[in-house]
């Protein structure tokens, strides 16, 4: 009787370490929630598209409690963007860190080998949207369709301004693209950001630009600035009187810029669960929906291994962009 009485008895201790190991065998695992504040790195200035877009990102995700902790900017545009790629490299299995990316996240890598960034060593969270762009002139200009851009372009015979942000970046791939399409002389100089290639159109200082709408529309609503054609599929919304070069008969005119998150090389699969939360919330959210359609972005969210996909193979139609500039 003693010794079953004894062989009855369960310590406390005992008894709580049971519960607590039958508890957590009965639960799912608790997933990912950040513990401070997460670095949000931009690989572009504060002036520009990406800057603005950072922060808006930044507000609706904090107004609408889309995540535990603060989304907080970090600009790194040095190198076009080298200096984000090498410092977002540096974070591998970083749970607190994702970057904002451009296209430049493809031709930056492409053009500056000794960084030693492969792409796809980087996590795929989430594409938000396709930015778009539009050739614009100053209004002080006669300047009203691509034939009067095309002969204004030609009379000043290599001395054309056309600004951009960077080097070998978007804006400099298009410029190349008007330059073989129409037989043009232009002289391209690189800015730090969209913002201020803007303003110096404004002011008279360049002659062109291909700012993306959200960069530009300012100046155009002030009468600063001209919309003559956009480089997409179709006509944008916010400028249903500009044309696209593909009604106007040129083909191949077409051109986007990603605008995506990424995380640093081995992340967590948790905490890219997180933010593929957060940045879906985000994606549907009604402010996005309406800055979207302001803006003339296309609102195109992707994730996982398609997210992947799609990047890899923008990589190599931009290394043969790159390739025709002379940049490779």
């Amino acid at each position: 009787m003693k010794q079953i009485a004894f062989r009855g008895i369960i310590r406390p201790g005992l008894f709580l370490s049971v519960a607590l190991a039958a508890v957590l065998a009965a639960s799912p695992a608790m997933g990912f929630k950040p513990q401070k504040p997460i670095e949000l790195v931009v690989m572009a200035g504060q002036g520009g598209g990406a800057g603005k877009m950072s922060r808006l990102f930044q507000s609706i995700i904090q107004k609408n409690k889309f995540s535990s902790q603060p989304f907080l900017p970090s600009y790194k545009p040095g190198g076009s963007g080298a200096e984000a790629l090498r410092y977002l490299a540096g974070k591998s299995g970083d749970s607190h860190t994702v970057m904002m990316t451009l296209n430049s996240y493809f031709t930056t890598p492409l053009r500056q080998p000794e960084l030693n960034v492969d792409i796809a060593q980087f996590t795929p969270v989430a594409r938000m949207a396709i930015d778009t762009f539009v050739l614009w002139v100053n209004s002080s200009t006669n300047i009203m369709s691509i034939q009067d851009y095309a002969k204004a372009v030609k009379a000043k015979n290599g001395a054309w301004a056309m600004g951009g942000t960077g080097k070998a970046q978007e804006d400099e791939l298009l410029t190349s693209m008007l330059r073989a399409q129409f037989d043009l002389k232009m002289t391209y100089t690189p800015f730090k950001g969209g913002g201020e290639v803007a303003k110096n159109l404004a002011g008279g200082h360049l002659d062109s630009t291909v700012n993306n709408p959200s960069e530009a529309l300012q100046w155009s609503d002030a009468k600063k600035v001209r919309p003559l054609v956009a480089f997409t599929e179709k006509r944008l919304g916010v400028l249903p009187n500009v044309p696209t070069f593909k009604e106007l008969g040129y083909s191949g005119m077409e051109y986007g810029m990603q605008r995506s998150f990424i995380g640093p090389p081995n992340m967590p699969k948790d905490a890219v669960a997180y933010y593929v939360g957060v940045f879906k919330k985000l994606h549907e959210s009604k402010e996005w929906k309406e800055y979207t359609s302001k803006k003339a972005m296309f609102r195109e969210f992707l994730t996982g291994d398609a997210l992947q996909k799609y990047f890899l193979e923008e990589r190599e139609k931009h290394r043969g962009m790159l390739k025709k500039i002379g940049e490779l």
